[in-house]
């Protein structure tokens, strides 16, 4: 039997294992499946956005990215991330009060930060671990008219991302590896580096309701474990659909293209919460672009990057003009520096 590797499970095994669930409440109006960020029950006048998402890659700021990270995921489906629950499973031996403490506060600081309640959840010194982990359920509203589902990405959309590649992998990088950053490019440069989770962050809430406001919304998603890649190629096969991207057209801060090559890790494929997925009519993209343009006051910027293709087609990279079939395994290249 084939043992699976640390991290995010590949997609084609989750297709078969996703495709057994069967849901018996008709209020389940998105369940469970491929390129979807949440899940979305009918409440009557609106639904209810539900995710959960652990952090497994940092300790520094885990209550920051574990609210970011889930309230990203709520917005990508068209919602308002409202209250929060968050698990905290705490390594023996090295556990105290403080730590317990520090990272509450985080977490207390990031939700108030977004508005969001924090109601609950449970913490707990666990057996065999090395680090905490958190996990993270966000539950969030969104208007019946708003809802956005990757399923609803159609052959000839185009697809958009948001700010750079590899936001979130930039800052974990420079944190994890703080005394060989400094050492190869300087304290300013580390500083940078760090300060990605702010600038340009990782949220993509406003970047989300931006596009709402501008267009129809097709198709959004938020690329998280994996990165860009993984979480493109996730949108397409949640629609059943090809897609074509143009690796020439993804925009890499300097930053990241360093990190990456010193470390010998791809920045397609590292974990990239602060970008936005978003697929649109080709109709619609004049508007889009207008409204992140810089007479919107929108602080991110949005790229063309790829066209969605014929039903059930491939999905292809494109870079200095050779093309090539991409089928990610969902393992973040970022495993490779913190050794999982």
């Amino acid at each position: 039997m084939k043992v699976l590797k640390t991290g995010k499970i590949a997609p084609s095994v989750l297709e078969g294992i996703l495709g057994r669930i069967g849901i018996s409440d008709p209020r389940v109006a998105v369940g469970p499946g491929i390129g979807e960020d949440a899940a979305a029950i009918d409440f009557g006048d609106r639904y209810l956005i539900v995710k959960s998402d652990p952090i497994t890659f940092t300790t520094d700021r885990i209550g920051w990215y574990a609210v970011n990270v889930n309230a990203n995921d709520v917005a990508a489906m068209g919602g308002e991330p409202r209250w929060f629950l968050v698990t905290m499973l705490l390594p023996e031996e090295k556990t105290t009060p403080s730590l317990i403490r520090n990272i509450m506060k985080d977490v207390s600081d990031s939700c108030r930060a977004l508005g969001i309640s924090l109601v609950g959840g449970h913490t707990e010194v666990t057996h065999g671990l090395e680090y905490p982990i958190l996990s993270g359920t966000m539950l969030g509203e969104a208007e019946k008219d708003e809802l956005v589902q990757t399923g609803g990405v159609k052959r000839g959309d185009l697809l958009y991302m948001t700010k750079g590649v590899a936001i979130e992998a930039t800052s974990i990088m420079a944190r994890e590896r703080a005394g060989e950053v400094k050492a190869r490019f300087g304290e300013e440069f580390f500083t940078r580096c760090v300060g990605f989770l702010e600038k340009p962050g990782i949220s993509v809430i406003e970047d989300a309701r931006t596009a709402r406001r501008a267009v129809r919304v097709r198709g959004m998603h938020d690329p998280t474990e994996g990165g860009l890649l993984t979480g493109a190629y996730e949108m397409a096969r949640g629609a059943g659909i090809g897609l074509e991207i143009d690796l020439d057209k993804v925009p890499v801060y300097e930053e990241t293209r360093l990190l990456c090559r010193h470390f010998g890790l791809s920045p397609y494929y590292s974990t990239a919460s602060g970008s936005l997925l978003i697929a649109v009519k080709k109709e619609d993209a004049p508007r889009l672009e207008n409204a992140f343009g810089n007479e919107s006051g929108s602080h991110s910027p949005i790229f063309f990057i790829g066209t969605f293709t014929k039903r059930g087609g491939p999905v292809r990279v494109v870079q200095k003009g050779k093309a090539k079939v991409i089928s990610p395994t969902g393992r973040d290249e970022l495993t490779k520096l913190i050794g999982l």
